[in-house]
């Protein structure tokens, strides 16, 4: 049985919770063999936070990366992770 955890951190103040809840349903439909827990976080202390964790490793920052990931993205670093002889789809690198 696999582990692989998936935490999304969000501001409370920006209203992040339904980009957040998005994020957490295109993942665990994508990685519905692969992902054994997806949570959302809310930081109600640190504005403009968005932050996408997969196993422990920071996966996307939204401060660092300057914006928001497309959901293409974030993807392809958690299948880089959890399974990266994953076929993505229409989502795979070109």
């Amino acid at each position: 049985m696999n582990q692989n955890r998936i935490r999304i951190e969000y501001c409370t103040g920006c209203r992040w919770l339904l980009r957040s809840a998005w994020t957490a349903q295109e993942l665990l439909t994508t990685f519905q063999n692969e992902l054994f827990e997806v949570s959302l976080q809310p930081k109600i202390e640190q504005a403009g936070h968005f932050q996408v964790h997969c196993n422990g490793t920071l996966i996307w920052c939204r401060k660092k990366e300057e914006g928001f990931p497309e959901m293409k993205e974030i993807k392809q670093r958690i299948r880089d992770l959890v399974d990266p002889k994953k076929d993505l789809g229409h989502s795979e690198k070109k």
